[in-house]
């Protein structure tokens, strides 16, 4: 590598890499480990790719399944994971890359890895290239020659990923019988046990989250849909989350927004009530991909052949959503939520024959049609006169609240959220989040919910007014609702954070420590499985907390402050991984994620 003469050194490369497959000493990782530096470094470094790396990291993978003694010599056990990751990291973001790759044959030693010859995480790095590979126009085909095989795969192991690190890892609580490689790869000899189940939990995120995006590049060319659209694992994909550890990855919920797009995806969607439901919650949530729900439900909506399969369920969440002003990029969401919705509520042959659902379309029209056209008909004396009324009642309200008249404070609420015109948007996220506090108080979460989320689609910018953001987490939390509830709470804690001038001055409320403890224990990633297992072997309910994150209040508010303390904000400190399984790329045929 340090040879002056460029021809000379790029014939010394070449060579050796053809002989690397045949070294047989200790030299050989630390030559390995260094080339896995420089892709992850310099990925778009063109010197070794152009010298054969791909066709070494080949056979080297080949050796490693087919000659088990080798393997097990020195520090070879290493390879196949360094390998194949090599592999993707200079695929990641060049066709010319990925064109050489899948010319050097990696393909099927890469479906070796994948078809589990190794373990949980070689397949992670295996299922990682794989994408990279397909997310190409000119490589793709190169993958869907192995195409039933590879889908059927990527979904097995998206579903079972989490239990299998979890009961090959993570569950397994006497280290001496973790597998040392994969705690050297995981924690590198630092943290110890606890950095070793947090850099488990996000691999298997990792493992979960590419085995989706593997799957994408497959249903945008709408290829396969036969097989990814059985109901069971349309289920299994509402369950499939980032979490915190991958909050940037939209998972499941991507996967079924690109279905919506296709005629056979909408169709079996709309067929699982499961499916609607989920995505129904995730509309009303302060989630990153609240905008993905809502898409999928239009979509769905839009569709006559899958329009009135849904409407009686998404009704009653759109309602909510009507008045939302801007999410992200999207200007004028409501307006479009209220098109769609109110689509052919006139017509005088509609469908819609339920009368919860007309009498929802109805408000709907009532609001967004004659209340505002009667609104800009009245003069700003009128308006301003009814503001008075308005600020009247709420105070009675207020009154009533506070002697524990509850429900004739709902009353009073809702007669000022009546009156109140459409442009004194505070005034009405104030009467909204009032009225969601009584109902809480009133054991309607239900209720409490649908205040609330009208309040922060109020609010600019969207899902930002806290107090409806803790009311709407504590309802979610009644509801039994955990993923919902910790968004709302997180978002809430934020909120406290940017409302502070100096971070030495955030102090977060402990009732709010107390739920994100909660929660976070609830939502850890490997709970279901810790579940489960304990059903099997009662003795190790008894352990411990294993997630390393919220096994006490102190602890958790320990996380909280650690973040603050690397001066990020709370939801971009969360994410410890360096590479976007969904981030597009050029030369690809991914549809726009935005």
């Amino acid at each position: 590598m340090k040879e002056q003469d460029s021809s000379m050194r790029r014939n010394a490369i070449s060579e050796y890499l053809k002989h690397m497959p045949l070294i047989d000493d200790e030299e050989l990782i630390l030559v390995v480990s260094g080339i896995w530096n420089m892709a992850m470094t310099r990925p778009d470094d063109q010197e070794l790719p152009y010298l054969g790396v791909f066709k070494c990291m080949e056979n080297l993978i080949k050796k490693s399944i087919n000659d088990r003694s080798w393997l097990f010599r020195n520090q070879n056990i290493y390879m196949p994971y360094y390998a194949a990751h090599i592999i993707g990291s200079y695929t990641m973001n060049n066709v010319e890359f990925a064109i050489e790759a899948v010319e050097s044959g990696v393909i099927p030693p890469l479906l070796e890895l994948l078809r589990g010859k190794m373990s949980w995480v070689e397949q992670r790095v295996a299922v990682r290239a794989l994408g990279h590979l397909a997310s190409y126009e000119k490589t793709f085909e190169f993958v869907a020659i192995y195409e039933e095989e590879v889908v059927k795969l990527s979904m097995n192991l998206a579903s079972t990923c989490l239990r299998i690190v979890y009961t090959m890892f993570v569950g397994v609580k006497d280290t001496n019988k973790r597998l040392k490689y994969h705690s050297d790869l995981l924690a590198r000899g630092v943290g110890g046990l606890d950095m070793e189940n947090r850099k488990a939990e996000e691999w298997a995120s990792q493992l979960q989250c590419w085995c989706i995006h593997l799957l994408n590049c497959f249903a945008t060319k709408e290829r396969s849909l036969d097989i990814i659209c059985k109901q069971e694992f349309l289920k299994d994909l509402c369950e499939m989350w980032g979490g915190l550890v991958n909050h940037s990855s939209p998972a499941g919920v991507g996967l079924i927004r690109i279905l919506c797009y296709t005629r056979v995806g909408r169709k079996s969607i709309a067929e699982s009530r499961h499916v609607i439901e989920n995505l129904c919650n995730l509309s009303r949530s302060s989630d990153d991909w609240q905008y993905m729900g809502i898409d999928c439900l239009l979509l769905l909506l839009k569709d006559p052949e899958t329009r009135y399969k849904i409407i009686e369920i998404a009704t009653s969440y759109l309602n909510d959503l009507i008045e939302l002003r801007t999410l992200g990029i999207r200007s004028n969401f409501g307006e479009t939520i209220t098109r769609v919705l109110l689509n052919d509520f006139r017509c005088k042959n509609t469908k819609i024959k339920n009368p919860d659902v007309r009498r929802a379309l109805e408000e709907i029209w009532s609001l967004k049609v004659e209340r505002s056209k009667r609104e800009r008909a009245t003069s700003d004396e009128k308006l301003e006169e009814k503001r008075v009324r308005v600020n009247l009642l709420k105070e009675d309200g207020n009154h009533r609240f506070l002697v524990g008249e509850i429900d004739e404070a709902v009353l009073k609420y809702t007669e000022a959220i009546e009156l109140c015109p459409l442009r004194y948007t505070n005034e009405r996220i104030v009467l909204y989040s009032y009225r969601a506090q009584c109902n809480l108080l009133l054991r309607d979460p239900d209720a409490a919910i649908s205040d609330a989320t009208r309040a922060l689609c109020l609010s600019s910018p969207p899902n930002s007014h806290s107090k409806s953001l803790w009311r709407r987490s504590q309802a979610y939390d009644m509801k039994g609702m955990a993923k919902e509830s910790l968004m709302d709470c997180i978002m809430f804690i934020n909120g406290c954070i940017k409302s502070k001038k100096a971070a030495n001055q955030v102090k977060i409320p402990y009732y709010a420590v107390r739920m994100i403890s909660k929660q976070m224990d609830t939502t850890w990633r490997f709970k279901p499985s810790q579940l489960k297992t304990s059903s099997i072997h009662p003795e190790m309910a008894k352990l411990p907390c294993q997630n390393g994150r919220s096994g006490n209040i102190e602890h958790a508010n320990e996380e909280i402050m650690r973040i603050l303390k690397q001066k990020k904000s709370f939801k971009s400190g969360l994410s410890t991984i360096l590479e976007e399984p969904l981030v597009g790329k050029s030369g690809n045929m991914k549809r726009n994620q935005e």
